[in-house]
């Protein structure tokens, strides 16, 4: 059981209040690896309370990684929230700024069971240390909603590509992502997308995939988000589950493993699993690791 929830600016080592000379602490961590320099940096300021939305956005353009997140006092009894920026936009969930903000916040309550509440839904999570700085976590993010998306031809087009080996789906659990499927991992690693088509798109992800059985490779493409290529993502990878078993690729309830990032120089490694059926999907379970790799200190004003 999570342990009654204390203010975030209380936690010991990661007090979160504003300092002398304007200055806020963060952490970074590297998610979705037991490596670091390795996997989905992420940015976790701790004393997110009187941080008002513009400044975190700007400190999120400024850092300029896949997401920051600012873990703020509860409000609806979890352990901690969590408010989420890519260097252009809020998300009202992502799955590497949970994972890594639940790997501090389990920390500084040498807890092993967090709540985090998001715009989208309040996400459990559990998590353990490994030593040397590790992590090891999982959690259960919102069940996701599904429609045929509205524009595959262009969406084919900016990615070079004449077919998508199954349906393409827009998935939305959050975020929303669109799955293409390619015939291989030599042709997902030639990709390479028209971003400013891609971006026309609207504040989507494209997931294109290539694999079988329990081993998948992915890239995911958001550049209306401001991000070019993602070297891992969370909040994809449940619903990527989802879709290859609603396409006969997997059984429900067979775990995946997904390996991405490596093309940018940041191999990354999530597991997920769906279960229910294809008409409904009882649960999704995404799990990876996280390493802590610095302490710092911002000035926002």
């Amino acid at each position: 059981m999570t342990e009654p929830a204390r203010p975030i600016a209380s936690f010991d080592p990661f007090s979160g209040g504003q300092e002398p000379g304007g200055l806020r602490p963060y952490v970074v961590l590297d998610v979705f690896t037991d490596t670091p320099l390795q996997g989905n940096p992420l940015a976790v300021f701790t004393g997110g309370d009187g941080i008002d939305a513009d400044t975190m956005q700007r400190v999120a353009r400024e850092l300029n990684l896949s997401e920051t997140v600012f873990v703020l006092s509860p409000q609806r009894g979890g352990a901690a929230r969590a408010r989420i920026f890519t260097p252009a936009a809020e998300l009202p969930f992502a799955g590497h700024p949970i994972l890594g903000a639940a790997a501090l916040v389990g920390s500084a309550l040498g807890v092993e069971e967090v709540v985090l509440e998001t715009a989208a839904a309040d996400v459990p999570v559990s998590v353990r240390a490994n030593g040397n700085g590790t992590v090891a976590g999982a959690f259960a993010p919102p069940l996701p909603t599904w429609e045929d998306f509205a524009e595959p031809g262009a969406l084919l087009r900016a990615l070079g590509l004449e077919r998508s080996r199954l349906p393409i789906v827009a998935y939305t659990s959050g975020p929303t992502h669109v799955y293409v499927a390619l015939p291989g991992e030599r042709e997902l690693a030639a990709l390479r997308p028209d971003l400013g088509a891609l971006g026309s798109l609207g504040a989507i992800g494209v997931n294109c995939f290539a694999g079988s059985g329990s081993r998948w490779r992915s890239r995911m493409f958001a550049p209306a988000l401001g991000v070019a290529e993602d070297p891992a993502t969370g909040s994809a990878a449940g619903p990527l589950a989802v879709h290859l078993c609603r396409h006969g690729e997997i059984p429900f309830g067979q775990e995946i493993e997904i390996r991405q990032g490596e093309e940018i120089g940041r191999p990354s490694l999530l597991r997920a699993m769906a279960d229910g059926s294809a008409e409904r999907i009882e649960t999704i379970r995404v799990a990876g690791s996280a390493v802590f790799v610095a302490h710092a200190r911002m000035r926002m004003s």
